[in-house]
């Protein structure tokens, strides 16, 4: 009886049951099959007539082999994600059945959910030319988010293999760089929360977005970035003083509190900037999210993050030239705990005096440590003197071993690492003297007389030879104040035996000296995005102002082919800038991130100047 007064199930299209179409189909018979791909492609299909289908399709999965590609094709790019909460739960429903039941279309599904990770597009036509092509950022579209990812975690409870097809499909479909920040961010997000329910996958994610960051930043210059905040100040300053003539004094007076805000935004003035700047605040806010549980750090969930990240900044940073942002991830991680700040360190040191190393490795290793012990302001001045320790003793080692040798000479060549060694020692005296000293001015001295730099700075290979002349100068003028070591005559013998090249220019002879020889940087030289300096200012050292006296100091007989300029960007805070192609140690990294433009913070490798 209930059989009987219960009515049939209603159908929502021509040619019986969809068993009995698929099976028509594999006989020849194509008419109601074309009618059924029709009928799912139509845009104004309606909810019931998908949850229908789906229904359907799910108990007939075994049938969806290779050879019914195209209608999965089809089944995959129904608007399943912007229609009812029923058409989302049989959709998920259909894809656990079909990657279960058929893996053949595994990849298909993936590469379908990925591409959701974005905001959908907007296009609005006039006359056959888009006029509007814009990110539709729809009020549910976290809610949305939040879906693709239920419909990931499904594909992978089913299929184990999910993992070693998922990460190819992320890394195909990351958009490029010059698509719009929203688009970029979104992406971005989803991918680290990816890690969250597939942590396998959290190192291989982790190297695709920092790769991908590195590309923005080694294309973006700081000196760029400085230049277009300065257009972008001076054109909001002339706008003003133009309204200021054109309003009366009351809608001045409105005028200027909404230019407040204007000016004080946090948008930077470069368009490739904003992006890093919004992708480096989600990195910095993931490694924050991963390391504290309720609020307080979780270490074992921190080491466990921060030996991600020190394979990932072996791997992509550390042969990457003179990039200027991007390292802060490792900055920030250790800021959440000395020990990890600790570990750093002493990983950059093993990199630094393994000979094994290439050198140009070891020598990005000695300017890591110098900047990191003269930024970090997390590093407590016990730390800093063994990491002085440990890097003078190897270095009168080395001299021992070069002093009486056939190589014993100044040659960068040879010598890069030790070299690299003293400029990170001399820079880190440079900003920490004044901690050194602190307290108890004896034993302070006696502890940097220990260091014996004396012999350092006197020995056949001459650091102050190879040595920024910046630093040089500063870590004489230190130096000569606490009569530690006389530096200067070492200075203008060094001076003396520098030979300019003269070539010609457009403009005259061209006089080139050569002032940057170890062709070193600052990797934590100033963070100038304007969003994730946040993370990073309340840890870091800025450059303090010198005294008078200091000042006085300063003030040499000969400069060794370098300008006031220099020294003063020093002093500023900010390291030189260096014009040339961004150097990548060979074999270490993609040939594509080279970029033909300045690279940042690398203090300058030639100072040129017109012979007269």
């Amino acid at each position: 009886d209930e059989f009987i007064s219960s009515p049939p199930k209603k159908t929502v299209r021509f040619g019986g049951t969809l068993t009995d179409i698929l099976l028509k189909y594999e006989r020849g018979e194509t008419t109601d099959f074309e009618l059924l791909k029709h009928q799912l492609s139509d845009p104004d299909i309606k909810d019931a007539q998908i949850i229908n289908w789906l229904h359907e399709f799910r108990s007939a999965v075994t049938y969806l082999t290779k050879d019914f590609e195209q209608l999965v094709s089809i089944l995959l790019k129904l608007p399943w994600l912007r229609r009812s909460q029923e058409v989302v739960e049989e959709y998920l429903g259909f894809l656990g059945n079909l990657v279960s039941a058929q893996t053949v279309h595994l990849r298909p599904c993936l590469s379908m959910i990925v591409s959701q990770f974005v905001p959908p597009r907007i296009t609005i036509r006039e006359d056959d030319v888009d006029i509007s092509d814009s990110d539709d950022d729809e009020e549910n579209l976290s809610e949305n988010f939040d879906t693709c990812h239920r419909a990931l975690q499904t594909v992978a409870k089913y299929v184990p293999s999910t993992l070693q097809f998922l990460m190819p499909i992320l890394v195909e479909k990351f958009p490029f760089i010059n698509k719009s920040e929203r688009t970029l961010e979104c992406y971005v997000h989803n991918l680290l929360r990816v890690t969250v329910y597939l942590p396998t996958l959290r190192l291989q994610i982790l190297e695709l977005i920092v790769e991908k960051l590195l590309k923005l930043d080694v294309s973006t210059p700081q000196q760029d970035i400085e230049d277009a905040e300065e257009a972008a100040n001076n054109c909001d300053s002339e706008e003003k003083s133009t309204e200021e003539g054109l309003f009366d004094m009351e809608e001045d007076e409105e005028r200027k509190k909404n230019k407040v805000v204007s000016t004080s935004s946090e948008r930077m003035a470069h368009p490739l900037a904003e992006r890093l700047d919004i992708l480096m605040t989600i990195l910095f806010a993931y490694i924050k999210d991963v390391c504290h549980v309720d609020g307080k750090l979780d270490i074992n969930k921190t080491k466990d993050l921060y030996r991600d990240l020190v394979s990932v900044f072996d791997k992509l940073i550390l042969p990457t030239h003179a990039s200027c942002h991007v390292q802060y991830f490792i900055f920030h991680i250790c800021s959440l705990k000395l020990g990890l700040a600790e570990a750093f360190l002493d990983h950059l040191w093993k990199k630094l005096q393994d000979p094994n190393n290439p050198s140009v490795i070891r020598q990005t290793a000695g300017s890591y440590i110098g900047s990191f012990l003269a930024r970090a302001k997390f590093i407590p001045v016990v730390t800093v003197k063994a990491c002085l320790d440990l890097l003078v003793n190897w270095m009168h080692k080395y001299i021992d071993n070069q002093d009486t040798g056939a190589n014993a000479y100044c040659d960068v060549a040879l010598h890069g690492p030790f070299y690299s060694a003293c400029q990170a020692a001399f820079y880190t005296l440079i900003f920490r003297h004044k901690q050194l000293l602190d307290g108890n001015l004896r034993k302070g001295l006696s502890y940097l007389q220990s260091l014996n730099f004396e012999r350092i700075v006197m020995c056949q290979l001459n650091p102050l030879k190879i040595c920024i002349p910046s630093v040089v100068n500063l870590f004489a003028a230190i130096t000569r104040k606490y009569q530690l070591v006389f530096c200067y005559t070492i200075i203008e013998r060094n001076n003396r035996q520098l030979i300019p090249v003269v070539r010609n220019g457009t403009g005259g002879d061209l006089v080139q000296m050569c002032t940057n020889p170890l062709d070193s940087f600052f990797p934590f030289d100033p963070y100038i995005l304007k969003r994730s300096k946040k993370t990073i200012d309340p840890f870091y050292q800025f450059w303090e102002e010198l005294s008078v006296e200091d000042l006085e100091n300063l003030k040499k007989p000969i400069r060794r082919g370098t300008s006031e300029d220099e020294d003063d960007d020093f002093l500023k805070g900010e390291t030189p800038q260096n014009e040339g192609v961004v150097e990548i140690a060979p074999n270490s990294y993609e040939s594509n991130t080279r970029s033909p433009v300045s690279s940042t913070g690398s203090p300058s490798g030639c100072h040129m100047q017109y012979a007269h």
